[in-house]
């Protein structure tokens, strides 16, 4: 029984470190920094890390830099059935 709690809160603490720092990473932050808060404070690191990218994609300009990539892609992909 104490073994399997060990081995829980063993995958926990090397799970929530790669996490943040793969988080950090799809949105241009290091990884290295945010795996090492992790490792460091595991909880903190990922509500900081979740506070931050959260406030990131709600601000209006990447609302609508966002808004605009969609709107590009649809307009360059190629339509099916269409003859030029």
């Amino acid at each position: 029984m104490l073994i399997d709690l060990l081995l829980a809160a063993l995958s926990v603490l090397i799970f929530v470190p790669l996490v943040t720092g793969y988080c950090a990473y799809s949105y241009g932050r290091s990884f290295a920094l945010w795996c090492g808060l992790g490792v460091v404070l595991p909880g903190v690191s990922f509500v900081v890390l979740t506070v931050l990218l959260y406030r990131k994609e709600m601000t209006p300009g990447e609302r609508l830099v966002r808004e605009a990539k969609q709107i590009l892609a649809t307009a360059a992909a190629p339509k099916v059935g269409m003859r030029y």
